[in-house]
């Protein structure tokens, strides 16, 4: 029989997986095996990859009828963010199921899209199908931190075990998101690049009741108020702009892409899914400096939360440069580049078919990602990457307040219609 899709995904949010950066991390190894396990009893043999103890990969590997069709590669990863019980109304790894939806963190970032996987493949095993074409499996650690033990490890220690692929699908993507009665599907098809700064402002030490004009403190707090009064452009990127053009035909709304904050107010609420995307960011999020009152520090620092879209990478550090007060330097942290999939292409077409068959009522459109995920990793083997794990969602609940949320939680007829969604795209 079948594998019960909520089931799993229960079953899966159960390990806690915390994972909380630095390379400290829990329960990988344990979700790993038992995901390796559920494998190995639907006629899937599984390898287990450990960069590091406990750091557990899964790879696997279901063969198709027709090897001369590209294949297509399907990730997850098992990490999750932390959760503080005192703030949730319900133990956030107990994966309970009950009023109609699977409760616990990751059931939307992302054991969802794990459960739906292995759902399927448990689908086929019971009925004794096979797709057409190669379907690659990675469920991964360390999406959560930077995937130096998950994605990003295997795309430069494994990249054998992805020959072939054509095309790559995973989170934040195909969620049906209500405006007005209309039912829009966004499919990512990008993401803003991932380019964390530090910055560092050196200066004279002294006491602080004198006169100082080379106060590192003054020098750090002037760059930043430059930089978050600073007002980045708007730069259309062919998502963006295919987001804009194609929402605006299914809400009956008028399009002006030169006048795109226009666009996104009349959008109304299907503007959360681009109004993060027009332009790139420059948050600040962290600052040090000092440790007493009465003494001015040598150096201060603070960090940025950057993110940049296709094309713009260039030209947004240049930007913070010409920014930066005397005395201000600054250094990359972490530094992904955006990434983005053509959409004129076979792959979103069947994506947007499958959805259809599911729902005719679907306005599938594609959209950007604001955050980054593993495809930052598996693009740099040429894999079109595509935020794709499908889910029919009620209408008022908040998809996008759940991931990295309090009382995170999934609704298991969502899971039920993404396992049928994922059937038609990975059967076809």
């Amino acid at each position: 029989m079948p594998l019960d899709v909520a089931q799993v995904c229960a079953q899966l949010i159960r390990f806690d997986t915390t994972n909380r950066g630095g390379g400290e991390s829990a329960g990988e190894r344990e979700a790993a095996e038992h995901v390796a396990a559920l494998l190995h009893d639907n006629g899937v043999p599984a390898t287990l990859l450990e960069p590091a103890p406990r750091r557990t990969n899964v790879l696997a590997r279901v063969h198709g009828t027709d090897p001369s069709l590209p294949a297509v590669l399907v990730q997850s990863h098992l990490d999750v963010v932390p959760a503080d019980p005192a703030e949730w109304s319900f133990d956030p790894f107990a994966g309970e199921i009950r009023d109609g939806f699977v409760h616990g963190r990751g059931a939307v970032d992302m054991k969802d899209m794990a459960a739906m996987t292995l759902a399927v493949l448990s689908r086929w095993h019971a009925e004794g199908r096979r797709p057409r074409r190669d379907v690659v499996l990675a469920f991964v650690a360390d999406e959560e931190d930077q995937g130096a033990y998950g994605a990003h490890w295997l795309v430069e220690h494994h990249a054998a075990h992805f020959a072939g692929v054509g095309a790559a699908i995973s989170e934040s993507g195909a969620f049906s998101y209500d405006v007005g009665g209309v039912r829009l599907y966004p499919i990512g098809t990008a993401e803003r690049g991932t380019s964390h700064m530090r910055l560092t402002a050196t200066g004279r030490a002294g006491h602080g009741s004198r006169r100082n004009d080379q106060n590192a403190v003054t020098a750090l707090v002037t760059t930043l108020g430059r930089i978050a009064a600073h007002q980045h452009p708007v730069r259309l990127t062919p998502t963006v702009e295919a987001f804009l053009v194609g929402a605006g035909k299914a809400l009956g709304v008028e399009v002006d892409l030169d006048d795109v904050d226009g666009t996104l107010a009349r959008l109304g609420p299907a503007a959360k899914l681009a109004e993060n995307t027009v332009r790139c960011s420059t948050t600040p999020t962290m600052l040090q400096a000092g440790y007493k009152v009465n003494v001015i520090p040598g150096t201060a620092t603070a960090h940025l939360d950057v993110r940049t879209l296709p094309g713009t990478v260039d030209e947004l550090v240049a930007t913070i440069d010409s920014l930066l007060a005397d005395g201000v330097s600054r250094e990359f942290l972490e530094h992904q580049p955006p990434v983005e999939a053509p959409i004129d292409t076979p792959w979103f077409t069947a994506m947007a078919d499958a959805l259809r068959d599911e729902d005719p009522a679907a306005a599938v459109v594609p959209y950007c990602l604001g955050g980054g995920t593993d495809a930052k990793a598996f693009s740099r083997l040429g894999i079109h990457c595509y935020g794709f794990s499908p889910l029919r969602l009620p209408e008022g609940f908040d998809y996008r307040a759940m991931a990295h949320g309090v009382d995170e939680r999934v609704p298991v007829q969502g899971l039920e219609f993404g396992v049928r969604v994922l059937d038609r795209f990975l059967s076809s």
